[in-house]
């Protein structure tokens, strides 16, 4: 079976579909009922802001908690025994909450669903990482991540037209989405090949490295690696906060039609997909400038979420979520986990992207839950997103003053 892969030169593409597919599964899911939150809140007996919030919160709580335990599991078993036993029981999450009939339910399906997937993105990027040809690194992370796109796109405007336009049950969602996720289980079943690293391979990627002996074996917690660890946090903050909250706001807020509020909120994830390909095909032919870019990619995404807030008018706002879609965390996220990957040794790769998904995702469980407590006191939803510009404007000042000038007096010595 080892053969098998080695010589087949179109496996990591085999891999790249895949992988993208999955995340397009697990975005459908993390994003089909955002759009639908006041007819579930109605539905499930008029429960508050905070209540609904706590969906999302639990969800992302349950794949934060996964993010080290899984890394142990594919170590153990390889990738493919851990994606697809993950992936069926997620299929039975989705069929559980579309069955719910009290928030309690719901809570209950969301647990199961971020437990099955908190162990997709360590087995994922460690498949790709090991298959993929180094100067493609970057790219092919972008085109898995792009999944990520066209599965909010998928949610957002399919429960918004299907739910919100033709008025069908939220419930027939989540049945919708248990069958998405079943293909996908079979795709898995069909592209991929069970695999384990070896102590050979591991070696070899370790000589293949573009970091200096000295940043390699720094330790996973040291403040160069806690520093990137805060920048995936606040990056990830920002972003969750829109995909779970963005509809709402835009209807309480901005005056939108329940009916229109998914299209409106897609156009992040429309325009991410092109800003990721052309920004990560640029930087593995130009690895030198990588720093730089992540330093412009939080400054932008703090601008323009800020824009949000203050937008005058439709136009101004839809341009905001243009730019945030182009210059936000799915450009950034490529870009940041080759940069995690060639700043430690070859077999320490899979442990720095676990703890750099566990400190990212940590947002996660806060801002859905803090956003919604937030509402629910002040009446509004601005405060939340002034907490996530003041987020991504912290985390650029930390990464310039820890990480680049640190970076410029090594290559200075």
């Amino acid at each position: 079976m080892e053969k098998t892969i080695k010589h087949d030169p179109n496996y990591y593409k085999k891999i790249i579909i895949a992988l993208c597919l999955g995340w397009v599964a697990i975005w459908i899911y993390r994003t089909i009922l955002t759009p639908i939150y006041p007819q579930i809140q109605e539905s499930l007996g008029n429960i508050s802001d905070t209540q609904i919030g706590l969906v999302a919160s639990i969800y992302f709580f349950a794949y934060t908690g996964m993010q080290i335990p899984s890394g142990a599991l594919v170590d153990k078993f390889g990738q493919k025994k851990v994606l697809i036993p993950a992936f069926i029981v997620f299929a039975l999450a989705a069929f559980v909450i579309g069955t719910s009939s009290t928030i309690m339910q719901v809570y209950i399906g969301s647990l199961l669903a971020g437990i099955s997937t908190g162990s997709y993105y360590g087995a994922a990027f460690s498949l790709s990482a090991k298959h993929t040809p180094k100067d493609k690194k970057s790219f092919s992370n972008a085109i898995i991540n792009s999944g990520s796109a066209l599965g909010m796109v998928i949610g957002l405007i399919g429960s918004s037209v299907l739910v919100g336009g033709f008025e069908i049950q939220w419930n027939y969602m989540l049945f919708i989405t248990a069958i998405v996720i079943v293909a996908v289980t079979f795709v898995f079943v069909l592209f991929i090949k069970q695999d384990k690293t070896s102590d050979k391979e591991v070696a070899e990627e370790k000589k293949d490295t573009v970091q200096s002996t000295d940043i390699q074996n720094e330790s996973l917690f040291s403040p160069r690696q806690l520093v990137v660890y805060f920048v995936y946090f606040a990056t990830c903050y920002g972003y969750y906060m829109i995909v779970t909250w963005l509809p709402s706001f835009l209807v309480a807020e901005k005056g939108f039609a329940q009916g229109s509020v998914g299209y409106v909120a897609a156009l992040v994830a429309v325009t991410a997909v092109p800003g990721a390909l052309i920004f990560t095909k640029y930087i593995d032919k130009n690895a030198h400038l990588r720093l730089r870019l992540i330093l412009f990619l939080l400054i932008a995404a703090a601008v323009t979420i800020s824009l949000t807030v203050f937008a005058p008018n439709p136009a101004v706002l839809y341009i905001a979520l243009i730019l945030y879609g182009l210059l936000g965390k799915l450009a950034i996220d490529p870009v940041l986990i080759t940069y995690v990957s060639d700043s430690v040794s070859g077999d320490r790769v899979a442990r720095a992207l676990t703890l750099f998904n566990f400190f990212g995702m940590s947002s996660s469980v806060i801002a859905p839950t803090l956003t919604g407590y937030i509402g629910d006191v002040t009446g509004s939803q601005v405060l939340a997103f002034y907490i996530a510009t003041i987020l991504l404007a912290a985390a650029a000042l930390l990464f310039f003053l820890v990480v680049m000038l640190r970076q410029n007096k090594t290559a200075a010595n």
